[in-house]
């Protein structure tokens, strides 16, 4: 070892001693832990991920959606700007299992719920994923085909020259789709960089979007308008919280576990709650005031996010535009499939990581189906998910960390995996019927599952529109858990299934 060496921390040397994967190979770690050998990188190294996960146009909707629950502007850039640190922080802490562990997200839980235990969350996580990835390719397929009406409207547009033709529609999916899966094939080292120059790429493209709207933003906008009341500050927050990272909680390991085993806690806390809130923040502000200077926008964005924003763009910037909003849906699918392919393969399905990853694919395009052409509302129909994802994946998060957090302070070591941890996966199940009971959704076929614990009165109310119930199953799980596990029996043999 040489004299600079020896000066490295433990964590620069090991980072510097190992040899990271080719991006152009195929990765063929599993779920299994990956080698001390292969760990590397620093924890900053997950911030361009991250960045890139949420530097999407979407973003800029966003604003109008929270602004759509009845709050004010500086109202829904507080609660939003909270709502995203929040569950974002979330994220971090189960990042830094993954390096300490070197599994997967879902594989990791098998230590807390057990090894049939553990289907459950991971069933939860992989529609999840899944459905994130339909809902991210369908965009960009809705907004796609809108911009290529507009630039060749004879190609592209129907007999009014202007609404786009399914073809045009199924064009944008397919490129949007096979992009992400030929991505998520490769694996990890591929995703890394592309993510990379992605963010950079999109960044560059979105600033200049802002630039060419700047004019219809009103900043006097921040301070107009009836403030909501406490109730709808709080659904603020709570949707706020569905919208960014409670649908990224449980693939947090999945990007950290190359890391080094020492890399820092706080520094992988710290760069993946950065990365992921930084670019959001900013996106909602625009969308805000872009949102409280047109009214109209809100109406138009709820049925297509992309194909609004565009519609005060010069038709020179349309093709870029189109390029960017593509890149950035196509930059969040490409995590979720990656991680949807390990979730798959923590339920025990007998085939390689990259095989995972095509059936993920095909499940995605089914969903893309009914999102662009049975859905009757994409917004009703998106908000829902969220809610549903928001609850299980809180209720889930709660209980993981509260585990991690009683393993550190015990001190205890790997032990015996039972098929099944009876407190984590109670207060899971409990804490998630809580949660769904106190939701409410504009989508009719969704209804029929959620707001069960409302009155009629209370869920088109104010207490309907806290949406409670993500914070009900955060807080019921943890406690629950906290309660309860101390009552089990830990097996003390050596385990063998992890």
């Amino acid at each position: 070892m040489t004299q600079q060496q020896a000066a490295q921390s433990p964590e620069r040397r090991a980072a510097s001693a190992a040899v990271p994967p080719s991006a152009t190979a195929v990765e063929r770690n599993g779920i299994a832990p990956v080698p001390d050998a292969e760990r590397h990188g620093t924890p900053r190294s997950l911030f361009w991920p991250w960045a890139g996960s949420g530097l999407s146009l979407l973003g800029i909707a966003y604003g109008a959606y929270v602004m759509g629950l009845g709050l004010n502007a500086w109202q829904a850039v507080v609660t939003g700007a909270i709502g995203y640190v929040l569950s974002f922080v979330l994220v971090g802490l189960v990042s830094v299992a993954g390096a300490r562990t070197g599994a997967p997200t879902m594989v990791i839980g098998r230590a807390v719920f057990g090894r049939q235990g553990n289907k459950l969350p991971t069933v939860f996580s992989y529609v999840s994923n899944v459905g994130w990835e339909t809902v991210l390719v369908a965009l960009s397929s809705l907004g796609g085909a809108a911009i290529l009406a507009r630039v060749s409207p004879a190609v592209f547009a129907r007999a009014d020259g202007r609404t786009p033709t399914t073809g045009a529609q199924a064009l944008c999916f397919a490129v949007t789709a096979v992009s992400v899966v030929v991505v998520g094939v490769y694996g990890h080292a591929l995703i890394m960089k592309v993510q990379k120059y992605l963010t950079a790429a999109i960044t560059v493209m979105t600033a200049a979007y802002l630039v060419l709207t700047a004019d219809r933003i009103h900043p006097s906008a921040l301070v107009a308008g009836r403030p909501g009341g406490l109730g709808t500050a709080v659904g603020g927050v709570v949707f706020a919280m569905t919208l960014l990272g409670l649908g990224w909680v449980n693939c947090g390991a999945d990007y950290s576990r190359y890391l080094p085993r020492n890399s820092s806690g706080r520094a992988i806390t710290g760069w993946t709650t950065l990365g992921g809130v930084l670019a959001p923040v900013v996106l909602l502000v625009f969308g805000v005031l872009l949102n409280a200077g047109d009214p109209k926008l809100a109406a138009a964005a709820a049925a297509d996010p992309v194909g609004a924003l565009a519609a005060a763009l010069p038709t020179w910037f349309l093709v870029p535009y189109l390029l960017t909003a593509i890149g950035g849906f196509a930059s969040g699918a490409i995590m979720d499939i990656y991680s949807s392919g390990m979730s798959l393969l923590a339920l025990g399905m007998p085939v390689r990581r990259h095989l995972a990853v095509l059936v993920d694919g095909v499940l995605m395009a089914v969903g893309g189906w009914y999102v662009l052409f049975v859905s009757p509302s994409f917004f009703a129909t998106f908000q829902a998910f969220l809610s549903i994802v928001g609850v299980t994946m809180a209720a889930w998060s709660a209980v993981f960390l509260v585990a991690r957090w009683r393993e550190g302070r015990s001190g205890a070591g790997p032990s015996a995996v039972p098929a099944v941890r009876w407190p984590a996966v109670l207060s899971l199940a409990v804490a998630t019927a809580v949660g769904l009971g106190l939701i409410t959704s504009a989508d009719p076929n969704i209804a029929r599952i959620t707001g069960f614990l409302l009155t009629g009165a209370a869920a088109h109310g104010t207490l309907g529109a806290m949406n409670l119930g993500v914070v009900a199953a955060l807080l019921v799980a943890g406690v629950l858990y906290a309660a309860t596990a101390p009552l089990a029996r830990r097996p003390t043999t050596p385990e063998g299934d992890r």
